[in-house]
């Protein structure tokens, strides 16, 4: 079988095709990176050395699609993956929209062409952020807890955020090119014959992934605690209670595996992929496990919420597990630890992802 993934020298990207190949002999892997992403030369030469073939080339120019050769498969891995880009004067609202909307059209084209399947990487910011923000929570200890006891919405349980939650407006621009791509991406499946799968994924993590406060806030913050570095929690008081669960991005691998199958099928076209409540962890809880492993470091608090911010978001996989038999493997500790000893190994690794 032959594979493109998109956005390959990316965290997500890079992390699946290593894991695949090690996962199924005689995989033949094709990818392609435009490299604009800082630090994203440095998993070149790894998939090289498996076998990748990649091509430098971007999404958004069609003929760079052109000139890829064909496939059987191709997930898209590439994107902005920030909930801020295209409003926080770092990259504009068109660019947003040309990386994660418009390139996606590029590839799907690629797709009917091929008669390629296509696997959308999509992400829990399609449900809305009005909705979310207005969840009923209470603290427990250092974390927000759902409050069970009011009325949730519909596709709200302690489970978390499943994938009939709101979709409604505001998303952000992130979220509203994510959601627009899923649309296109099984109108274009549906009119040309070829399979489509979408996976709404929660917060990636793990060794090697790119650290910035407003994306891999888990490698971010290990980064940033074991050098003391200056953190804040910002929103919500300044407590650090908001919870976001966190999914190792090795563990897509398995799902993939399934979904490009020959003939696999599925009641749904797309399911939530997360690490669930058990995988979840508020801010000052992410703190005290570093203080644990480094030492004290002392956060600064901002009590101000910004706009994109949510109080808590745990995605409910229970549809990927009843429809795939898919669950996550890697326990949180394990995720926490392995970007651990990644960032003790590498102690400029902030500055190599352009955080600092």
């Amino acid at each position: 079988m032959r594979v493109l993934i998109t956005g390959i020298c990316g965290f997500a990207g890079s992390t699946i095709a290593k894991r695949w190949i090690e996962t199924v002999p005689g995989l033949t892997v094709y990818g392609i990176d435009s490299f604009i992403r800082q630090g994203s030369e440095l998993n070149r030469e790894g998939l090289v050395k498996l076998g990748v073939k990649i091509f430098h080339g971007d999404i958004r120019s069609q003929s760079d699609m052109d000139a890829l050769p064909p496939v059987d498969w191709v997930i898209d891995a590439a994107a902005n993956p920030s909930v801020l880009a295209g409003v926080d004067g770092q990259m504009s609202s068109r660019e947003l929209l040309e990386h994660n909307l418009f390139g996606t059209v590029n590839i799907l084209e690629y797709c009917k062409r091929h008669n390629a399947g296509f696997i959308l990487l999509s992400t829990s910011r399609v449900y809305s952020i009005t909705a979310l923000s207005g969840i009923n929570v209470e603290t427990t200890g250092d974390a927000f807890l759902l409050d069970t006891s009011q009325p949730m919405p519909q596709g709200l349980s302690a489970s978390g955020v499943s994938e009939s939650f709101i979709t409604s407006p505001p998303l952000s621009l992130y979220g509203s090119a994510k959601l627009a791509s899923e649309t296109l991406a099984l109108e274009y499946g549906d009119a040309f014959g070829f399979p489509v799968w979408i996976n709404r994924c929660g917060v990636l993590a793990g060794a090697g992934q790119f650290g910035r406060a407003d994306q891999g806030i888990f490698a971010y913050w290990i980064n940033a605690y074991i050098r003391r570095y200056p953190l804040t929690y910002i929103g919500f008081g300044g407590k650090g209670h908001q919870v976001r669960d966190c999914l190792h991005a090795g563990d897509l691998v398995p799902l993939l595996v399934k979904q490009t199958a020959p003939g696999a099928s599925a009641p749904t076209r797309t399911v939530n992929l997360g690490g669930g409540t058990t995988n979840a962890i508020s801010l000052a809880g992410l703190s005290a496990w570093c203080a644990e492993r480094f030492g004290p470091h002392t956060v600064a608090a901002k009590a101000e919420t910004r706009r994109f911010d949510i109080p808590w978001m745990v995605m409910d996989s229970a549809l990927a597990g009843s429809v795939w038999g898919w669950q996550p493997e890697t326990p949180l500790p394990a995720i926490l630890e392995e970007i651990a000893l990644h960032a003790e190994a590498h102690p400029d690794w902030l500055e190599i992802s352009g955080a600092r």
